[in-house]
């Protein structure tokens, strides 16, 4: 059973950058994707952080997060702040390993709640989830001025592995380049 899964264990991370932002990482429930739909949508609507943009369809995003929480290879995972007194719930990861062994990962934080060390505890959860699920790799994309998350993964033991240029038609038109991270799993 994968350390992170339903009917497995849950921990508890507390982050070395910010010690008083405890959070608990754990599996989602079936009973949450309405609020992730949600926390998806309120992230896209700042236009800056992740790839989804507003409007999107709620009912889809919500069926491919019910997919993800569903499959063996697959899971998500969200950062819950009520045992620090915060408010439950403020991000998710998601994490699908392909047939090829690499696990892609996509995740987002609502707003004030980025810089507090939650996204290092997602991430590090997501690292060993992935390995106890028989990755050997895993794999993001990120907007090169999204500076913070670029630090965040270094920090994590990714690296820069490549850019696609002008790869993504935003709904305003602009082409926005991505960079491809990569880190090797034990």
């Amino acid at each position: 059973m994968h350390p992170f899964s339903p009917g497995g264990k849950t921990r508890a991370m507390r982050s070395a950058e910010t010690p008083e932002a405890a959070v608990l990482v754990r599996p989602a429930t079936e009973d949450e994707l309405d609020l992730l739909v949600e926390q998806t949508w309120s992230v896209a609507a700042e236009g800056r952080f992740i790839g989804a943009e507003v409007p999107f369809d709620r009912a889809r995003r919500r069926a491919r997060l019910g997919e993800l929480l569903g499959a063996e290879t697959s899971t998500v995972l969200v950062a819950d702040t009520c045992a620090a007194g915060g408010p439950g719930v403020v991000g998710h990861l998601t994490v699908s390993v392909a047939p090829y062994g690499v696990a892609d990962i996509g995740m987002l934080l609502q707003a004030g709640w980025r810089g507090r060390g939650i996204g290092r505890a997602l991430l590090d959860a997501a690292i060993a989830w992935a390995t106890s699920a028989g990755a050997h790799k895993m794999s993001l994309e990120v907007w090169p001025d999204n500076a913070a998350a670029i630090a965040l993964y270094e920090r994590a033991g990714f690296v820069v592995e490549g850019r696609k240029a002008k790869h993504y038609r935003r709904r305003n038109g602009e082409l926005w380049d991505s960079i491809l991270m990569g880190r090797p799993l034990p």
